[in-house]
């Protein structure tokens, strides 16, 4: 049986997910208006929606989405 190689984060799933975004938003600034960028904009909106479910998710007192 293959063992599966576990790798030990450094940095929290929040900062991970932020620095991505940050970095895609940054090439999409670089595109002129069209598909690509609009593409890279929904991927940096769907890890801004990912950052606040896991926020709301880790929170102690798990109150519902507003």
């Amino acid at each position: 049986m293959l063992k599966r190689r576990r790798f030990k984060q450094s940095t929290s799933f929040q900062e991970r997910l932020a620095e991505w975004a940050k970095q895609v938003r940054d090439q999409a600034d670089q595109l002129p208006p069209g598909i690509e960028r609009d593409k890279l904009l929904k991927k940096v909106s769907q890890a801004d929606t990912a950052a606040h479910l896991d926020e709301w998710a880790n929170s102690p007192g798990l109150q519902p989405p507003t």
